[in-house]
């Protein structure tokens, strides 16, 4: 197989960590790259992730707020369709569904 070079600048500091996780996953670095590449081709998408990311605390009060409401049955009914959702959002009479169920 023949293959191409690419030269990329970076610091120093940065291609060694990132040889080294490489290495703790198990592949070279160049295979990686590699792989980037091809899945760039092949999707044209450019996709990070930051493991390990923390919610904001806003996220966190927010899943407070939503567990509260779960227990105290402040949840909607289920619905078949996205109609039907709307249509109990705009029903002044519409009450929430009661049926709290004790977790075993």
């Amino acid at each position: 197989m023949s293959t191409a070079i690419i030269s990329v600048e970076t610091e120093p500091d940065l291609k060694a960590e990132a040889q080294a996780v490489a290495a703790e996953l198990g592949f070279s670095l160049s295979s990686l790259i590699n792989a980037f590449l091809k899945n760039l081709t092949l999707t044209r998408e450019v996709t990070f992730r930051a493991a390990g990311e923390e919610p904001s605390d806003y996220l966190i009060q927010a899943l407070k707020e939503s567990e509260e409401d779960r227990l105290a049955g402040r949840t909607s009914p289920a619905f078949d369709s996205a109609d039907g959702a709307v249509a109990w959002l705009h029903d002044p009479s519409r009450k929430y569904q009661y049926q709290i169920q004790q977790e075993v």
